[in-house]
């Protein structure tokens, strides 16, 4: 093997040395996906609600503590989210919630700013929700909504 080509074999696989070739790479990626897959399927529905909530709450932290600055509407994306995965209809979360369905759907399509007794009431669900999955921090959503606030500001 030429000192070029085998240069470019280790750039591209690094300095994990256990494949010989793009076959094998490939063929453990398969196996590995399968696996997974083969998981997945013994989940249960709870579990996987759970899951999609907790890597809601992470991605919700993440973006508090490195907001991305950009056009995008992450309030509402991140309520849709939540709503989306514990309800099959967002009418039952709106009744959940005692609010007018026409008011959370004014909400949800960013054609009404969400007022401070809307916040209380997500807050308290949220508490409720995540109570068995992990600790919800009190004032995420809050912060979630004012830190876009503050980058269309900024923008």
């Amino acid at each position: 093997m030429t000192e070029s080509k085998k240069n470019t074999e280790e750039e591209e696989y690094g300095l994990d040395f256990r494949y010989q070739s793009k076959l094998e790479r490939n063929s453990d990626a398969t196996v590995l996906m399968e696996a997974r897959l083969a998981r997945l399927k013994n989940l249960s529905k709870e579990q996987i609600k759970k899951a999609k909530l907790y890597q809601l709450k992470l991605k919700m932290e993440e973006y508090i503590d490195h907001p991305v600055c950009d056009h995008q509407q992450y309030f509402v994306w991140f309520l849709k989210s939540y709503i989306d995965t514990i309800y099959s209809r967002r009418s039952v979360f709106a009744k959940d919630l005692a609010l007018a369905p026409v008011s959370l759907s004014q909400i949800v399509n960013n054609h009404r700013e969400p007022n401070e007794e809307f916040f209380l009431k997500l807050m308290i669900h949220s508490e409720k929700v995540f109570k068995g999955i992990g600790k919800f921090k009190v004032g995420t959503w809050y912060r979630v909504y004012y830190q876009e606030k503050i980058c269309k500001t900024l923008a």
